[in-house]
């Protein structure tokens, strides 16, 4: 057993509980990220007729992928298409979750348990299922509400984004509602005895409290807007207007296990986490400085 320099025994209990986790993080993060970076270097040089024996072989290209990625109009289109998604999904889900959130933690609601388990229940939905049931709603054969294509091309953005909504008010509504319950109730009572009604408490105490929270939520949700997937890989069936590059991962998806194209999809894959950390990473540093502007 090694010792410190105190001479007192270092125990390795430590090191024996951390080693599944970095196992997996080795196997399913790390093994794979360097693999895709391998095939984004790289790609297959064929001579000849590629018939013969060694006339297909993999050779090092250096950044021509990324190169190739990167001046892909039909990624960017895909980026834009995503962009307007998000705008929707992102205003409008994080907006109902802090309206429910704060319903819910009024001191004159009724059936907050119930309305908690209804607001949550669609985040239980899997994705491709939520995904399905919506599109057969969608269809003019079977929609309630008549005199409207919902997978028109005016129109399959905004039902992709209700079905997002849908999925993810429930789980951003409880985030925020946990972080509110952790707020001490004396702030509440103080803002009463000085005459402030619900709405100022919400507005002034509830909801400068829950900026750490919201900005988590939102960041989380850059994230999983960017990486949209199911939604319209789902939907496309349904409609004609949705190509198989519709969003950044639909072209991933495609150019590795429709086109075999490896070297490209594992690119545009580097392409996607760039973007993913910057816009990340870049709402974080405004949000920090509006903060710090405040604060001084």
């Amino acid at each position: 057993m090694a010792r410190t320099r105190g001479g007192a025994p270092r125990s390795s209990a430590p090191y024996l509980f951390l080693t599944p986790a970095i196992v997996l993080f080795l196997l399913f993060l790390a093994v794979p990220i360097g693999y895709t970076v391998h095939l984004a270097l790289r790609r297959t040089r064929v001579s000849g007729l590629g018939l013969g024996k060694g006339s297909r072989r993999e050779v090092f290209v250096g950044l021509d992928n990324l190169r190739a990625a990167v001046a892909d109009g039909e990624l960017w289109a895909g980026w834009l298409r995503v962009l307007g998604y998000g705008a929707l999904v992102l205003v409008v889900m994080l907006g109902l979750a802090l309206l429910f959130a704060l319903l819910l933690d009024s001191a004159y609601v009724r059936l907050a348990r119930f309305s908690r388990i209804a607001i949550f229940l669609p985040y239980a939905v899997p994705g491709v299922v939520a995904s399905l049931l919506w599109g057969f709603l969608y269809l003019p054969s079977l929609t309630p509400i008549g005199g409207i294509d919902f997978l028109s091309a005016s129109a399959v953005t905004y039902s992709m984004a209700n079905v997002a909504v849908w999925g993810g008010t429930g789980f951003n509504m409880l985030v925020l509602y946990t972080n509110l319950r952790a707020i001490p109730r004396s702030y509440y009572e103080a803002a009463r005895m000085d005459g402030a009604s619900e709405l100022a408490i919400a507005l002034r105490v509830k909801i400068p409290m829950l900026v750490p929270a919201i900005i988590l939520t939102t960041v989380f949700s850059i994230i999983a807007t960017i990486q949209v997937f199911t939604e319209p890989t789902t939907l496309r069936p349904f409609s004609n207007t949705i190509s198989s590059t519709w969003s950044p991962l639909m072209k991933v998806y495609r150019d590795a296990f429709v086109t075999g194209d490896l070297y490209s999809a594992a690119a545009t894959s580097l392409v996607i986490a760039a973007v993913s950390l910057v816009l990340s990473f870049g709402f974080l540093r405004v949000v920090r400085g509006r903060a710090f502007g405040e604060s001084r």
